[in-house]
């Protein structure tokens, strides 16, 4: 069957500024660094629909989903929403979204709400800067980006042709990493490995590009869709408004091929990824607020530039969209036909647990901590910093005893010889190359963050090495989840491709 695809892009920049998510400590913007923007691409073929949107977000939960596909069903009635996929790129330079939590998933709380009631009377927790007026609110800016959402998802569907594709493959050494072993069987997310006790790298990474080109029926290329296996998280601790290394990536490739050109950025399995060498470590340009982030002994490297910084996310768009376009140099074969499929799956996965032990433990850390602090004037992002382990940890018992599995929303798409197999995790690398190393596509994209936000979903090693992003805390599902999805997701794949 003949292939249509349109394409369509929308602004999420406001006329407001923006409360920036993805740090302990709140942040707002002074300015735009890039624009962000949702990406749309609409697939259609013998009957068989499809919407893959990119979004310049740190991440879409269900219940935002929910919203953005009721208001795509009033504007294209006769498209079945389950179909609209969107993936979060996990920029940490965009809005803080409003209305994240959804009735599917009661007992849900943050770990500021749980550090608030262990507050002493007359103790408060204060944001380190506190919105105005000026500044769009978190259920203003989830209205606004469902919006947009919706809107460039219609004008995608409306704009669909018949086209021609190709897809390819290439490499960018743009993921690492982000987890530190050292000689006592623990781990660090961001760990320093200037130390004795380091042994390794907890995990690998993946330099592999997997490339989706697009045509119209004269071979003139409208648009590039590109997996890889990391977050776009480089300038994460910058109080502007990025697309961070996409947003680079897009407008070097605008002015190779023209305005009219889109590039629709997908994250692969990238929960332990991140740009950073942490061997040949490059301090920022200028100081970052996070505790959790320290060296002490600093060498100068001969290596990246700052991957916390204007030049870093620079280079690493620049590898990106250097790549894309060598690759393009090369296509030889058009695809006008193509079998298509796309499956929409629920799935129950156990919910990672806390033991009364461990619960009890919790408790006593912060009341330990809280009265050690009993004399701070206020409490603030430090201690949400060093607490947030425990107090999520008592979020998860309360949650525990409501519900023994979350049910999640993922995606396996066939479109000619390549696979889709979305996930809602920030998902180790480990669990998305099991998934392409045992698919029977000629090519498998894994998208992460997508159709939903469960957290981390930690390996068993990483588990037992501890730390952020594996700690219970930090996602809704172990690694008998992961195992659980791995085992579905190839599964489905392979049925496709008997």
């Amino acid at each position: 069957m003949s292939i249509l695809i349109g394409w369509a892009e929308e602004s999420i920049v406001p006329e407001k500024k923006v409360s920036l998510a993805g740090q302990f400590f709140e942040r707002i913007s002074e300015y735009v660094e890039s624009e962000i923007s949702v990406t749309a691409m609409a697939v259609e073929s013998g009957g068989e629909q499809m919407i893959l949107v990119s979004a310049d977000i740190p991440s879409i939960t269900d219940n935002q989903l929910d919203i953005a596909r009721e208001k795509l069903k009033v504007l294209l009635p006769d498209f079945d929403t389950r179909k609209l996929i969107v993936a979060a790129t996990h920029t940490h330079t965009s809005h803080k979204l409003g209305k994240a939590t959804s009735p599917k998933f009661p007992g849900r709380g943050s770990s500021i709400d749980v550090l608030k009631e262990f507050l002493p009377e007359g103790k408060n927790y204060e944001e380190k800067v506190k919105p105005d007026d000026s500044v769009i609110t978190p259920d203003e800016a989830i209205e606004f980006v469902t919006d947009k959402i919706a809107l460039a998802a219609k004008n995608a569907w409306e704009k669909r042709e018949e086209a021609l594709f190709s897809n390819e493959f290439g490499r960018a050494a743009v993921g690492m990493c982000r987890r530190v072993s050292y000689d006592d069987g623990s781990a660090q997310m961001w760990g320093d490995t200037n130390t004795a006790n380091f042994v390794s790298l907890e995990g690998g990474n993946d330099s592999g590009i997997e490339l989706l080109y697009t045509f119209d029926k004269n071979k003139k290329l409208t648009g590039i869709v590109a997996n890889i296996a990391c977050p776009a998280q480089i300038l994460e601790q910058r109080s502007f408004i990025s697309a961070d290394f996409w947003g680079r990536a897009k407008a070097n490739l605008r002015e190779k091929f023209g305005d009219d050109i889109f590039l629709l950025g997908l994250p692969g399995a990238g929960g332990d990824q991140c740009p950073r060498d942490l061997v040949r470590w490059v301090d920022p340009e200028t100081p970052i607020d996070d505790p959790n982030v320290k060296r002490p002994n600093v060498i100068k490297r001969k290596a990246d530039p700052s991957m916390y910084d204007i030049s870093g996310c620079n280079r690493a768009g620049k590898r990106i969209s250097n790549e894309i376009a060598s690759v393009y140099e090369e296509i030889t074969d058009y695809q006008s036909e193509a079998v298509f499929e796309h499956k929409v799956i629920n799935l129950d996965v156990p919910l990672r647990k806390a033991t009364i032990e461990e619960y009890n433990h919790a408790v006593r850390e912060i009341e330990y901590y809280i009265d050690k602090n009993k004399d701070k004037d206020k409490f603030d992002f430090e201690d949400n910093a060093r607490m947030h382990v425990h107090a999520g940890l008592i979020s998860r018992y309360r949650r525990q005893q409501q519900t023994e599995v979350n049910t999640i929303e993922y995606h396996i798409i066939r479109l000619g010889n390549i696979a889709i197999a979305t996930n809602p995790y920030e998902l180790f690398l480990d669990y998305g190359n099991r998934i392409k190393a045992r698919s029977k596509a000629e090519q498998t994209f894994i998208v992460q963050l997508c159709c939903g936000s469960h957290g981390y979903l930690p390996t068993e090693k990483a588990e037992k090495g501890g730390h952020y992003s594996a700690y219970i805390s930090s996602g809704t599902a172990g690694h008998e989840g992961g195992d659980l999805l791995t085992r579905h997701s190839i599964n489905e794949i392979n049925k496709m491709f008997k």
